[in-house]
């Protein structure tokens, strides 16, 4: 069986990506879901309003990757009675800055009725919601090009080593890589910055090129330690099954990087 490689995978969505996206939007299940977010939401004017439709609550959740935290409704409620405003709120000493970013969108505490008129709430809590459920898909059948979207989506963002240290998703891109053990995510959390910081050049992950570089070095290794049996390219990207041969590019990309190539 052909398979279409991590480094392929990665390529067909990322090099068009709008188009990739407009696809997405236009599934059955994600065009339902779309259409009912903007047409309720800017209906709702109170945290109970928000959490008790559970077709809003799951949207904007998914949107911000909270999806497998749906149901934690008492947790998600406390995250956003409290807000954002100050160090001591909940959302604030969380490490996991997800629920920090869900609560800045839905500040109901800071703008109460007001909070669902923003264009954070509605067309830009939409287009999180498209990439992250293309995201999703893109690694239905391999997780590294999931990893590789996200990285890629996230990474600019980061402004040190212990940015990425903090983001378990991040960190598996580095550690592969960069040829770093999983293990050393045992070992002091000053001496796993300094791994890092010794290898990557943080603000690289600004520059479109270079971060394009490092997720192709990403892409083969991750091929490398995890070969794929069998894949298709799904739907959701390009409309129609396909296959194609393993081989070309992973070979050019892994040659590149034994001649010379970072």
């Amino acid at each position: 069986m052909n398979v279409l490689s991590t480094i392929s995978s990665y390529r067909l969505v990322s090099e068009d990506l709008e188009r990739s996206l407009q696809t997405t939007a236009e599934t059955p299940l994600v065009a339902r879901e779309t259409s009912y977010y903007l047409e309720r939401i800017g209906d709702i004017k109170t945290i109970d309003e928000f959490i008790a439709d559970d077709r809003i609550f799951s949207y904007a959740m998914t949107a911000h990757g909270l999806e497998d935290m749906t149901y934690a409704k008492a947790f998600i409620r406390k995250v956003l009675s409290e807000g954002t405003d100050t160090d001591t709120t909940f959302a604030n000493s969380l490490s996991d800055t997800r629920y920090r970013e869900f609560a800045e969108t839905f500040n109901f505490v800071r703008y109460e009725d007001a909070t669902t008129a923003f264009d954070r709430t509605q067309q830009g809590t939409v287009d999180r919601y498209l990439r992250q459920t293309l995201e999703v898909n893109a690694g239905a059948d391999n997780q590294g090009v999931r990893l590789a979207l996200y990285f890629s989506r996230k990474a600019p963002e980061v402004t040190s080593a212990l940015g990425l240290l903090a983001d378990p998703a991040l960190l598996t891109v580095v550690q592969t890589a960069l040829g770093i053990s999983p293990a050393t995510s045992a070992v002091n959390i000053d001496r796993q910055a300094d791994l890092i910081a010794d290898r990557l050049d943080i603000e690289d992950l600004k520059d479109p090129a270079k971060l394009d570089e490092f997720l192709q070095r990403f892409a083969v290794l991750w091929e490398i330690s995890n070969p794929q049996v069998t894949a298709s390219v799904p739907n959701i990207l390009i409309g129609q099954s396909a296959t194609f041969g393993f081989g070309s590019d992973l070979l050019a990309a892994i040659q590149n990087f034994r001649t010379g190539g970072r």
